[in-house]
């Protein structure tokens, strides 16, 4: 990804926030549940290969949170 994308990616998320699935994804975790949280997103985005990527990068947004909020 162009520097230029991940800029305009990190402006709109936090812009945005976060989509109520993700929001639920991330309460998942907060209970180490992530197999759960990976079957939750696999039904929402279709495929198990996606609902693996949302899964990783709501596990970095949380560790990330958890790292400013410290």
């Amino acid at each position: 990804m162009t520097v230029k994308a991940a800029f305009i990616r990190e402006l709109v998320r936090d812009v945005t926030g976060f989509a109520p699935y993700e929001k639920r994804c991330l309460e998942l975790l907060k209970l180490n549940k992530d197999k759960r949280c990976l079957k939750f997103a696999k039904k929402r985005l279709g495929t198990h290969i996606r609902g693996k990527r949302k899964r990783e990068e709501m596990m970095k947004m949380q560790k990330q949170m958890r790292v400013t909020s410290a």
